[in-house]
């Protein structure tokens, strides 16, 4: 009895806790200027890690990435591109932060 209340409290403790990180993705030699532009999306047993902005079984924004992001800000010129990633258990959440100039 022991080891099965040992294996639920360490199976909740790894649900429950979470992780975040911001990495970047592109840099440009456009001028990083004032606009911001987000792209957000939850994914279902799924994470974000490298090149693959989002990998799982269910993504809740069909139009996530980079272009959605900069319509998002107006920016006709990308600056930077970087990726926060959250992971709680089996649900992470991946925003996309792009960073240029409007025209």
């Amino acid at each position: 009895m022991k080891k099965i209340t040992a294996m639920f409290l360490i199976s909740g403790t790894l649900l429950a806790s979470s992780c975040t990180l911001v990495r970047p993705y592109a840099v440009t030699n456009n001028e990083i200027g004032e606009g911001v532009g987000v792209s957000r999306t939850t994914l279902i047993f799924g994470a974000s890690a490298g090149n693959n902005l989002e990998q799982a079984l269910y993504s809740t924004n069909p139009n996530f990435g980079v272009i959605e992001a900069a319509r998002n800000g107006n920016i006709d010129k990308v600056a930077t591109v970087d990726v926060e990633s959250s992971n709680y258990g089996i649900i992470s959440t991946v925003k996309i932060i792009v960073t240029g100039t409007e025209e």
